[in-house]
């Protein structure tokens, strides 16, 4: 959701007191366009719908069969991570070919073509959730600063290619 309040909040709150189904409302972090393609990756992968008015899908229709499942979520103020979502394989794999299909495009812009691998690592279980932690702020930054540099220093082999360190490459060029 954009803002949790009115009758989004409420109806959490009310799902609560009367022991009705767990819910969960979680703040889309990206803008425009960005978080309806988050939002629609999210409902494949768990097999459920968006309640929106663009779509006509008010949350008064509702029912028990629109709403998603999954074996575990983990919600923070950071991330909301989604394990074993209860989407149909087949279409988070027509989803991911949809994407790959963008992604060839050339007229797709560099910034979208970002947003589209970080959006099909995230649907091909191919992301990793790396959790570090320290006493401070400080220490929490330095040892993510360490995780980050590897990651970092990956992803620019799998876009650039990689060379043999050490002379190897040299040694290699001079037979």
């Amino acid at each position: 959701s954009k803002d949790i309040d009115g009758e989004a909040l409420t109806a959490c709150i009310l799902n609560k007191l009367c022991d009705q189904p767990q819910v969960a409302a979680v703040k889309v972090p990206r803008f425009g366009d960005n978080h309806k393609f988050i939002l629609g990756d999210l409902t494949i992968l768990t097999g459920g719908t968006i309640f929106t008015d663009e779509l006509d899908v008010k949350l008064e229709k509702s029912s028990p069969d629109l709403l998603d499942s999954s074996s575990s979520i983990t919600i923070t103020k950071e991330d909301t991570v989604v394990f074993n979502g209860e989407g149909s394989k087949d279409a988070i794999q027509a989803h991911c070919e949809q994407i790959c299909t963008l992604l060839a495009d050339p007229s797709t812009s560099e910034y979208d073509k970002t947003k589209l691998q970080e959006r099909f690592a995230k649907l091909s279980e191919g992301a990793a959730v790396i959790k570090a932690g320290d006493g401070t702020d400080v220490d929490v930054g330095k040892k993510k600063d360490r995780y980050d540099y590897p990651l970092n220093a990956e992803r620019a082999a799998v876009e650039e290619g990689i060379l043999p360190g050490s002379g190897a490459a040299s040694l290699k060029a001079s037979l």
